[in-house]
């Protein structure tokens, strides 16, 4: 019989063999009916087993049950199986010798259930069919003959430790690819460091929201915490990864939570009028400031600044209701940070922020393409002056490069500097003038002075400094016809870097203006501290001198304490010969403006003659 000699074990071969009850010659088929018999058993019930210890165990990973098949498949499942164990009897009714092809038919539905079920259900399925196997072979059930001869024997053990290895491998090998996707799945949606949701999985949530029609009213917040990034640098991210648990714990059950970005977070508050969302934020705002993160036996602690816009499904898009939480959150920083801004979301006072930002999207992909102008207006000495050499400012122009419009230098300058983009744009001006002088050399040899104007950020910027001393030196005009022109309100905001980065350049040779100088008027208290040689005179005074004697008096204070400290002045705006003809009575030394000539391009410029 199949089953007594696929469960002999060796030292009962063994000991037949002792008492004579069995030849030797029939004692390698004995072994080998014992291996393959324990190795059916292993096949059959060891997985099912090890699957029962393993489960609830840390160290093994459990996958949702959405990863497998629904309740109303596994009912079908095991419809699936009981008829097909019917119509294996039925047939092995027939006494075919080949009644237990019909094994296929279970077979089959233990290979959907490798695919589509946990590998203990098919483990389980698998070690019930063995089983049910088995016994219909080795005893002769359901009309199947016993096998009585040996290598019969052998060759049913071979087939059902084939048939119990194929579904169990096909579904160890299904569970990994649902580990797999799973962990990519995870990596695709979740932020690595919080845990929280990445960017693109809120935007979705949101998306969602937006258009679910007759859903209450939700708000969209945007939470940037203040200075992180001077912790970051000395804590890593563990501040970051802190705070994410402070939001996490702390919000709201219904609402949505996800990192943006390097340090921002971004909050989908459900069902919440406007005073109820800005109390949740606010809320958060407070857990984040009292949060202490340890690092290296130090207590790391920030504050955070919101921006929250309410809106209803359907009334504004995913973009435009979170550049309005964006820019709401930008307020709360420049209002000093630890503070909430509530936006709408048709914009209103935000708008213009907003519009900036997307200003500046555009200054970037214009100096990305190189859109960059160079354009040069002459500074013209208004005292009778033999040079014949160009004194001249160089300005640049940048064309959208979406529509190759000229944008309007200075409105957009400002935003430029407002997002830190004014070292970028001044190295991108000095880069191509000199190169323009270096493939012009003519030109160059015309050059008494080339004005350049420098941003605040580029007089702070180290790594602008380096570069622009480098290229300096290799330059084919000498560093002494250069004069860098600086704003009053840049160079008063940080003194001594800006006087630091004055010298040196002066240790060049180049020199330095004052720009817009005057707009303040209490700033002769830094003249003595500030070493330039020009003070360029604001064009709203210039403006307002023929008509407001206090632009009159102001100029005259200006210009008289130049000479005493034994620099010139140079009046920008000068539109008009009275103008020039004014600026002359009161000493001024240089005029800039279309009463001498208008900006032009660099090589127009230098093909036309030199004003007079």
């Amino acid at each position: 019989m199949f089953l007594r000699l696929s469960l002999v074990d060796l030292p009962g071969n063994f000991g037949l063999l002792h008492v004579g009850l069995t030849a030797l010659v029939e004692l390698p088929n004995a072994l080998l009916r014992w291996t393959l018999g324990n190795l059916l058993g292993v096949a059959a019930v060891v997985p099912a087993i090890m699957l029962m210890l393993a489960r609830g165990h840390p160290g093994i990973r459990q996958l949702a049950s959405d990863q497998y098949a629904r309740q109303a498949e596994q009912s079908l499942w095991k419809i699936a199986l009981t008829t097909s164990f019917l119509l294996m009897a039925w047939g092995g009714s027939f006494g075919s010798n080949y009644g237990l092809g019909l094994v296929a038919l279970p077979l089959t539905v233990l290979v959907w259930s490798a695919i589509r079920f946990p590998p203990l259900h098919t483990a389980l399925a698998v070690a019930a069919c063995l089983l049910l196997f088995a016994a219909c072979a080795g005893m002769g059930l359901a009309g199947f003959p016993p096998p009585l001869a040996t290598l019969d024997g052998l060759n049913l053990l071979v087939f059902l430790i084939v048939v119990a290895m194929l579904p169990t491998l096909l579904s160890f090998a299904m569970q990994q690819h649902r580990i797999t996707s799973a962990a990519l799945q995870r990596r695709a949606c979740i932020d690595p460091l919080t845990g929280l949701a990445n960017r693109s999985t809120f935007e979705d949530h949101v998306r969602l929201e937006l258009a679910r029609p007759q859903a209450p009213m939700m708000a969209l917040a945007y939470i940037d915490p203040d200075q992180i990034k001077v912790v970051n640098d000395t804590a890593g991210h563990d501040l970051i990864r802190g705070i994410g648990g402070v939001l996490l714990a702390n919000r709201h059950p219904d609402d949505v939570l996800a990192r943006f970005g390097c340090d921002e977070f971004a909050l989908l508050l459900r069902n919440c009028s406007p005073m109820v969302a800005e109390d949740r934020v606010q809320s958060l705002l407070h857990c984040i400031a009292s949060y202490q993160c340890g690092w290296r036996g130090q207590l790391l602690t920030t504050s955070a600044s919101a921006g929250v816009v309410t809106f209803l499904p359907g009334q504004g898009e995913y973009a435009q209701l979170l550049s309005q939480a964006d820019a709401a959150c930008f307020t709360a920083k420049e209002q000093g940070g630890n503070r909430l801004c509530l936006a709408r979301v048709d914009g209103g006072e935000l708008l213009d922020r907003t519009t900036a930002m997307r200003w500046t999207v555009r200054i970037r992909e214009a100096l990305d393409q190189h859109a960059l102008e160079i354009y040069c207006q002459s500074i013209v000495a208004l005292a009778p002056d033999q040079q014949r050499r160009r004194h001249f400012e160089v300005l640049m122009r940048l064309r959208d490069p979406r529509n190759q419009s000229r944008m309007r230098t200075v409105q957009r300058m400002a935003v430029a500097e407002r997002f830190n983009l004014g070292a970028r744009i001044d190295r991108e001006v000095v880069k191509q003038t000199l190169d323009w002088f270096e493939a012009n050399p003519q030109a160059a040899d015309q050059v008494a002075t080339c004005c350049i104007n420098l941003s605040g950020d580029a007089t702070v910027d180290e790594g602008f400094i380096v570069v622009l001393i480098e290229r300096l030196r290799r330059s084919r005009l000498p560093p002494h016809r250069f004069c860098f022109e600086i704003t009053e309100t840049s160079a008063v905001r940080d003194l001594a870097r800006a006087q630091r980065f004055i010298t040196q350049l002066r240790g060049l040779g180049c020199r330095f203006a004052l720009d817009d100088f005057g707009t303040g008027f209490c700033s002769f208290n830094y003249l003595r501290a500030l070493d330039v040689n020009y003070f360029k005179i604001d064009g709203s005074f210039v403006c307002d001198l023929l008509s407001s004697p206090l632009a009159e008096a102001v100029m005259r204070s200006i210009t008289e304490i130049a000479h005493v400290l034994h620099k010139q002045c140079i009046a920008e705006h000068t539109e008009s010969e009275p103008l020039r003809a004014a600026l002359t009575s009161l000493g001024v030394d240089y005029a800039q403006g279309y009463a001498s000539d208008r900006p032009t391009p660099i090589a127009e410029y230098f093909d036309k003659g030199w004003p007079i």
